[in-house]
């Protein structure tokens, strides 16, 4: 053919397809997977940036710059050169002073624009009703925490000397932000100006202070400083940022991206296989047509050019549309949530859409290729011999370029290497073990079904004729069905998780610095006022120093959690028996009869980022006293139930010559506040600490992750139904001509109709059978090599899975296929001729 022009001849003929509705299915198959995923990018973006920001409010910023000596101030100017908001901070401990009494205090200076994220509240009297402030106090004034007035018996309105300073108290802290990353604190809260360091001469060279430079910004621009930053830090300065700072924090947050990434993979794979399958039916459908044009001259390479043209421009005009409905899709979603989404919800970027155009090419070459690379193939004589069809592709590049493309959408969705890696291998077991039950299952019932009903047998016949071509249709329904169970018990079970560790009679309240003479009576204060306690603890501070006689400092990474626990005093103490959420790793727990030597169980994490193993010899100083002991056992702790858990138990007896305090954290309701001030009148040098605000914090934040999952699993259930529409139409050509045979052979309408609902009715409950077996393979190698969860089987997904894919895939398919019943059965046998 000379003068052969692809694009426009690509173009001629699409819209000729398009007018005749060749392309509807495929168009809309692609349609869908890139709206679903623009949407869910759009909507888990703005959730995730909302919770972080939400969580941020903990660090009091976006990151922080923390040191034991002044930062350099090129770090404040270099922020600032980048258009980041800067604070200052510095704090220290100190004792604070009243006319009568003295209190050890945490000290926080800090300049105008603290907190940067998150809200300062304050009160004028004890108990009294708090307000928002976006002011710090002013110079010569100072805010401090309410258990700080009955240890010093003073008032509002008094002066507190601060060092060489007299500061007047003009109102009470009921909540700090970035407190909550440190609420271990021994000792209570002041808030003060920065501008009044100098004359409170506390801070001098020597001096034991925390310096701290908060940042925030947009994340483009924290992301260059954080680049810039990082190799000119030094080893006593730490940069901080919200995913790193809190623990409960920055393991909700990790679990809620986890589980947005698992919906949106099932979401989109699910999308692309419907894209598959329309290819599939669009490459068989143009066979003849690529027959002819290779009549008239064009080479297999032209042919396939052109046809790739279409391809091209078909995924250029479903991916644009696709965005825009994307974008429309995820904006009614917010307004149908406006109430239940918090109000500050970040506005949407553009990344999204880059996300959605790449996924949506990639799904379409990915899985749309293989099928079209048939058209190059077929050979001219086919316009005679229409029984002629084309080799397919090499079955390696098939499989190959489609295992390639998951592993990109799913490694695009999740950034996590080894939660892909853990999906593709589950999958493709799963995809292997489905297929070969549906083959068996298949073959075993032939002979009760040849005994059956004519509609039964009607039904079954060509699943039993073709085991093979009929197991695929089982293993591509049975896909459907595993990725919806699988989102759907990943949300129930993960869910269920993170509200089980967080319950509503959480500990809301810590305290600190009883002494030990007043143990029972702290008690039965406690049950007196009906709280309810964990056991209490003797608490001393120390500092581990060597591991195996080697200076510890030698045998740790910077930035690692063992580099930031040796770098400050561990909360130590001693126990006869191991708490009750602590589970031994390696090593057991004291002997029964006293060990003349001191022993130690260690936390997992910490000993695994220092290296230590059971026997070995830790050297500790406390209170000046060198101290050794060996390592008896390693211990999981659950850091998520707010109970006190520490790095190092010491056996019964290893400190008792130390000077120590006790510590226990217990609930009590809100409405009861009021009895915390008695509580605290009758222990003056009890610290009481309370964590109510981080506890609703925290419930927040995953309350919003609900909401997210509950919605994505909408797209998810979406998706499945568009490969569920995808399948009937694939095979919809063949059981016309099969009906119209039927129909000229003397069969009622009636009786197809009902053949047509058993057939679809035993494909669903085979692939709701196959499914649940795969799923429960699924979620056993995600709960085991991804999320480390403890896997259990799901008993009445048996039996409720394979009842609803029966009732699904039959109602579906009998819609489908109405047009086997209801066309002219001439017309369809002269068209195949």
């Amino acid at each position: 053919m000379s003068g052969f022009n692809s694009p426009a001849l690509a173009l001629r003929l699409l819209g000729r397809e398009w007018r005749s509705g060749e392309l509807r299915v495929l168009i809309l198959a692609l349609l869908i997977a890139v709206t679903i995923s623009t949407a869910i990018s759009f909507f888990t973006n703005r959730i995730e940036r909302s919770m972080t920001s939400r969580a941020a409010e903990f660090l009091g910023a976006d990151m922080v710059i923390s040191s034991r000596s002044p930062l350099p101030e090129l770090y404040a100017q270099q922020a600032s050169a980048q258009g980041l908001r800067t604070s200052a901070q510095v704090g220290f401990s100190s004792v604070m002073a009243s006319d009568s009494e003295m209190q050890l205090s945490s000290v926080k200076a800090v300049e105008p624009g603290y907190p940067q994220r998150g809200e300062l509240r304050i009160t004028d009297q004890p108990f009294g009703e708090e307000r928002t402030t976006g002011e710090i106090p002013a110079a010569g004034e100072v805010w401090i925490e309410p258990r700080l007035l009955n240890q010093l018996a003073l008032q509002v309105g008094d002066s507190l000397e601060v060092g060489y300073a007299s500061l007047r108290i003009s109102a009470l802290i009921t909540h700090e932000p970035d407190r909550a990353a440190d609420f271990y604190s021994l000792s209570p809260s002041v808030l003060m100006n920065l501008a009044d360091i100098p004359a409170t001469r506390i801070v001098q060279p020597g001096s034991r202070v925390s310096y701290r430079l908060l940042i925030s910004g947009d994340a483009p621009a924290l992301q260059g400083y954080r680049d810039w930053l990082e190799p000119q830090l030094e080893v006593n300065q730490r940069l901080t940022t919200v995913n790193d700072d809190n623990r409960q924090v920055g393991r909700a947050l990790g679990r809620a991206n986890q589980f947005l990434g698992l919906s949106s993979i099932a979401a989109v794979v699910l999308a692309g296989v419907a894209v598959a399958l329309s290819a599939g039916r669009f490459a068989v459908r143009h066979f003849d047509a690529s027959a002819l044009l290779r009549c008239m001259g064009l080479s297999r390479r032209q042919v396939l050019q052109l046809f790739l043209s279409q391809l091209l421009m078909l995924g250029a005009l479903a991916t644009l549309a696709g965005l825009l409905l994307g974008w429309v899709v995820q904006w009614g979603l917010i307004a149908l949530l406006r109430d239940l989404l918090p109000p500050d919800l970040p506005a949407p970027g553009m990344q999204p859409l880059w996300i959605g155009a790449a996924t949506g090419l990639t799904a379409l070459f990915g899985f749309a290729l293989p099928p079209l690379l048939r058209l190059g193939r077929v050979a001219p004589l086919r316009v005679l011999r229409r029984d002629l069809a084309p080799m397919p592709s090499s079955s390696w590049f098939i499989y190959g370029l489609a295992l390639t493309t998951l592993c990109l959408l799913m490694w695009q969705f999740t950034g996590d290497l080894k939660l892909t890696l853990s999906m593709v291998f589950g999958g493709a077991a799963a995809a292997l073990l489905m297929g070969l039950l549906a083959w068996l299952l298949l073959r075993a019932s032939a002979a009760p079904l040849a005994r059956a009903s004519l509609a039964w047998r009607l039904g079954s016949g060509e699943l039993l004729k073709q085991p093979a071509a009929a197991a695929t249709q089982i293993l591509a329904f049975g896909l459907i069905f595993m990725s919806m169970l699988v989102v759907i018990i990943l949300r129930t079970e993960l869910l269920s998780n993170w509200q089980d560790q967080l319950p509503a009679d959480a500990p809301n309240h810590f305290a600190l610095n009883i002494l030990p003479e007043q143990a029972d009576d702290f008690a039965a204060q406690l049950n007196t006022i009906g709280a309810r306690s964990a056991p209490l603890y003797p608490v001393t501070p120390g500092r581990l120093v060597t591991i195996n006689d080697q200076p510890v400092r030698e045998q740790v990474t910077k930035d690692s959690q063992g580099e930031r626990a040796i770098n400050r005093d561990l909360s130590l103490t001693w126990a006869a028996e191991p708490a009750a959420d602590n589970q031994l790793r390696e090593g057991s727990w004291w002997p029964s009869a006293p060990s003349e030597h001191s022993l130690v169980s260690i936390e997992s994490e910490l000993a695994d980022s220092l290296g230590i193993k059971l026997d070995d010899q830790l050297g500790f100083v406390i209170a000046g006293q060198t101290l050794s002991a060996r390592v008896s056992s390693i211990r999981e702790v659950d850091w998520d139930n707010f109970t006190p858990n520490f790095y190092m138990i010491f056996s019964p007896g290893s400190l008792n010559d130390l000077p120590a305090t006790l510590l226990t954290s217990f609930y009590l309701p809100s409405s009861e506040r009021a009895v915390l001030r008695d509580l605290t009148r009758a222990f003056p040098a009890m610290t009481l600490l309370e964590v109510e605000p981080i506890l609703e914090q925290i419930r927040s934040i995953l309350a919003q992750v609900t909401l997210a999952v509950e919605y994505v699993l909408v797209f998810v259930l979406l998706a499945g139904l568009t490969v569920l529409f995808a399948a009937l139409q694939a095979t919809l050509d063949q059981r016309l001509y099969q009906g119209a045979l039927l129909r000229t052979l003397g069969a009622q309408k009636a009786l197809l109709r009902r053949a047509n609902r058993l057939e679809f009715t035993l494909l669903g409950a085979l692939a709701g059978l196959m499914a649940v077996v795969a799923s429960e393979l699924a979620t056993w190698a995600l709960y085991r090599f991804a999320l480390d969860l403890e896997w259990q089987p799901h008993l009445l997904f048996w039996l409720l899975a394979p009842l609803a894919g029966a009732l699904l895939i039959g109602v579906a398919g009998a819609l489908g296929t109405r047009a086997v019943v209801h066309q002219s059965p001439m017309r369809l046998i002269n068209r195949s001729h």
